[in-house]
C-alpha cells in the first residue's frame, strides 16, 4: 500500500481579489476527486488564530492529500483547471506550496 502525499498551500491574495479567488476555487476544487485528491482542510484564519508570525499572513491555508505525485501532477495539468488559471493569476499574489508525507 502506497503512502499518501500531502500538499499544504499558504495562499496570499491580492488586495480586493477575494471574489475572483473564490470563483477560481469553485471551478478547481471539485476536480480534486477525479485525480485521487482530497481537500482535507480549507482554512481561512483570522489574525487572532496566529500565535506568532514573522511574515505576512495567508488568506487561506489548504491541506490536500493525493494518492501519488502522479495524481497531483494530473490535477495540476487538468485542462479544466488550466482553463481557470486566469482567475488565479488575477487574484493570487503568491502561493507557498509545501510537499510532505505522513510519518
Amino acid at each position: 500500500m502506497s503512502k499518501l502525499i500531502y500538499y499544504t498551500q499558504l495562499i496570499f491574495i491580492k488586495p480586493g481579489g477575494e471574489e475572483t479567488f473564490h470563483a477560481f476555487e469553485d471551478q478547481v476544487l471539485p476536480l480534486l476527486k477525479a485525480h485521487n485528491g482530497d481537500l482535507m482542510y480549507r482554512i481561512r484564519p483570522n489574525k487572532d488564530a496566529f500565535v506568532e508570525h514573522s511574515t505576512d499572513l495567508p488568506y487561506e491555508i489548504h491541506l490536500v492529500s493525493f494518492g501519488s505525485k502522479d495524481d497531483f501532477m494530473g490535477y495540476a495539468k487538468d485542462p479544466k483547471r488550466l482553463d481557470a488559471m486566469e482567475l488565479k493569476n488575477k487574484s493570487v499574489e503568491k502561493i507557498v506550496l509545501i510537499e510532505g508525507f505522513e510519518l
